[in-house]
């Protein structure tokens, strides 16, 4: 019900007096409002929501909530002034005067104060409880990230010994999928053949010190880092073909109150250490065997093994703190100490740099503190400064031991090492060389197909044109031929009636009606005149290639382009006119000092191959120009263009986009060849679907060194 409340009233607040003040005690923000405007908010609440009393008095009694929730706000507060319980809790967003948002719970209870109704709102800030559980999941993503990808091998139990984590590199040590493993409480199952407790399992029973013996043989360690955790090294016999040793720590997992919860194990494949560590003390067992039978005394003698390490052909060295603790000879006189003592030198003074000297270090710490031997090679430098290339054999004397000393076997490769640099430099300048005479082979080839090319057009031209002479020459004898014997035949048809015998008379007129005299005059002119046409278009067709050729222009000369890029298009037509149609635009050049018949090759590929890029039918655009002591020979198709890798290979020899036996690869290989060496170049414009357009610029004369083979 609501409540009815009559006293005096504060006419500031429009609140009974004693309302007011009560309010003002209040911690909790509070905010009263009528059906349209607030009516009080109290010191709380205008710390909450930044506003001064004025300006919250001034504004709707919904419009300090964000835009978007203001009418439910309005919605929320009119139902409860119309209620006559309390309706409940609502969460609203606040928009600030400072302009932040916060996250607010509404309680409302309406009241009847002198007989008009009014909604007190009770307000809690929820701001900092929504950070604090976003942190909290935040955390926790981080956490479930941070062991599912780490690439060390672990698993999680919960205080059931029931699996809740099991990483991506502890299935792949142990072949066990993580959703097989997951919520199971055999974890043992993944590592022995009879059931046993894990180190996680011992952890969570607080039973390390009573299984450490039977189960350990006293192997189990507390940790140095990590308190409370323990570690282990053992060998698992089941675990892949001939067993595998593995490193594993576990440490317990704690709630608030220090309760154990659970416990998290990690585990490290050291086996090849261990196999390195075994064959290694099988090695060193034969070695001290054969040393004790041959040299008894050497082992015994203390002098006799420092004589054995001033005289070995090797450097060597041990170091300690990143100095050197001793040397030996050679190793002096490898990095050319001129007789003085390496003891006390830092290492650093026989790096090229900081940078070299650190990445030694990341490169050998992993190495040695796993108790393996490393093996590398680097460049170094000498006292002197001189530098040196220096394979290197390196061994801790101890792993489990800092201060132990580590011994460096140190052998000068900077002979090896330049006599490798010269091979390399010999092999690239043999493939060089290959690349070259490939060229030149390519040219060669070119050269004698253009020769072949040339003979035979000399060869077909002789042979046309002696036909063609005498088929000219007949034409025009028949032409004579004809003409007395159509003006004959007419003379004889003008005679009048009975001038001539009867009988030649009957055979003139049967011989025009069969014949068709009158039609035979019009039309045998005509045939002539067809015929002469067809003759000069062979003859035209004969010295167009010829001009392709060039037989008999083979040397440098002064040429019109123009005129060879007729020449070539007549000759390659046949090919072209089916797949598209050629416009021309050329402009007026200068004579070229070129080799025609080479430029004319190059004209006849582009063009080829712009007919093969369309696809059925299209259009080919021929165009010259002159330009600032060039000429441009321009080629383009509507065909299907390229792309950027194909334009990129498209002058390689032997690349082709055609398919098996419809193409060598060499045509835009010896083109570009040839363009080169007239000392011009070829540029592409082209793009999938779009077309290609190739531009040949050649220089109107070439320099003194452009020469075509």
């Amino acid at each position: 019900m609501s409540a009815h409340i009559a006293a005096p009233e504060d006419t500031a607040t429009g609140l009974p007096a004693g309302w007011a003040i009560a309010l003002e005690a209040v911690t909790t923000p509070i905010l009263v409002h009528d059906e349209q405007s607030i009516v009080h908010a109290n010191a709380a609440m205008l710390r909450l929501l930044g506003y001064d009393a004025r300006a919250l008095a001034e504004m709707p009694f919904d419009a300090w909530a964000a835009p978007e929730q203001q009418a439910a706000l309005r919605t929320y507060g009119l139902q409860a002034i119309g209620a006559e319980g309390p309706p409940p809790a609502i969460e609203i967003d606040a928009l600030t005067a400072s302009g932040s948002t916060r996250s607010l719970e509404l309680n409302a209870r309406p009241i009847v104060v002198q007989g008009r109704r009014l909604n007190v709102l009770t307000v809690q800030d929820l701001s900092d409880i929504r950070h604090v559980q976003t942190s909290l999941l935040d955390v926790g993503r981080v956490l479930h990230q941070i062991i599912e990808n780490n690439p060390v091998a672990s698993f999680v139990l919960d205080a059931e010994h029931r699996v809740t984590h099991w990483n991506a590199a502890c299935s792949k040590l142990t072949g066990r999928d993580r959703f097989d493993m997951l919520g199971r409480q055999d974890a043992w199952s993944a590592f022995y053949v009879e059931q046993r407790p894990l180190l996680a399992d011992l952890i969570i029973d607080g039973a390390i010190d009573a299984h450490n013996g039977p189960l350990y043989e006293g192997r189990c360690r507390r940790s140095e880092t990590i308190d409370d955790a323990y570690e282990v090294e053992s060998f698992f016999p089941q675990m892949d073909q001939g067993g595998r040793w593995l490193f594993f720590t576990a440490a317990p997992l704690m709630d608030a109150n220090g309760t154990v919860i659970g416990a998290i194990e990690t585990l490290q494949d050291v086996t090849q250490r261990r196999r390195a560590e075994e064959e290694l003390r099988r090695h060193r067992a034969e070695l001290e065997e054969l040393v004790s039978e041959r040299t008894a005394e050497l082992l015994l003698t203390h002098h006799e093994l420092e004589a054995f390490l001033e005289n070995a052909s090797v450097g060597i060295v041990t170091t300690l703190n990143q100095r050197i603790v001793r040397g030996n000879r050679k190793f002096s006189e490898t990095f050319e100490l001129d007789g003085a003592s390496p003891s006390g030198i830092p290492t650093r003074s026989f790096f090229v740099s900081d940078e070299d000297f650190q990445s030694l270090g990341a490169v050998a710490y992993p190495v040695l503190t796993r108790g393996e031997s490393l093996q590398h090679e680097m460049e170094m430098v000498s006292a002197r400064g001189r530098r040196l290339w220096i394979e290197m054999i390196a061994y801790v004397a101890n792993p489990h031991d800092r201060l132990a000393q580590t011994w460096w076997l140190l052998q000068d490769r900077s002979k090896e090492r330049q006599v490798q640099r010269e091979l390399e430099e010999n092999y690239r300048r043999i493939k060089l060389t290959n690349s070259r005479l490939e060229e030149a082979q390519n040219q060669l080839l070119q050269s004698e197909k253009m020769a072949s090319i040339g003979q035979l057009a000399a060869g077909v031209a002789h042979e046309i044109n002696n036909p063609i002479g005498f088929v000219s020459s007949n034409m025009s004898t028949l032409r004579s031929y004809v003409e007395p014997m159509f003006e004959l035949l007419e003379t004889m048809q003008a005679l009048t009636p009975g001038a001539l015998p009867e009988s030649v008379d009957r055979a003139l007129r049967e011989l025009d009606k069969r014949i068709d005299l009158a039609f035979v005059k019009e039309d045998l002119p005509q045939l002539l005149d067809e015929s002469d046409d067809g003759l000069v278009r062979v003859k035209k067709i004969v010295q167009d290639l010829k001009d392709f050729s060039r037989v008999d222009h083979a040397e440098w000369q002064d040429a019109d382009l123009n005129a060879g890029l007729d020449s070539t298009l007549n000759v390659v037509m046949n090919e072209v006119k089916y797949k598209a149609e050629v416009k021309k635009d050329y402009g007026v050049l200068p004579p070229v000092r070129c080799i025609a018949a080479q430029l004319n090759q190059v004209f006849m590929n582009l063009i080829v191959n712009a007919a093969h890029a369309i696809p059925q039918r299209g259009e080919i655009r021929l165009r010259t120009r002159a330009q600032d002591g060039w000429v441009c020979v321009e080629v383009e198709d509507t065909g299907c263009g390229m792309s950027e890798e194909v334009r990129r290979r498209i002058f390689e020899p032997f690349f082709t986009t055609k398919p098996v036996g419809k193409g060598t690869g060499l045509g835009l290989s010896l083109s570009y060849s040839i363009v080169q060496k007239h000392a011009g170049r070829i540029e592409v414009i082209s793009a999938p679907g779009e077309g290609t357009t190739f531009q040949v610029w050649i220089p109107e004369t070439p320099r003194e060194d452009a020469t075509v083979s």
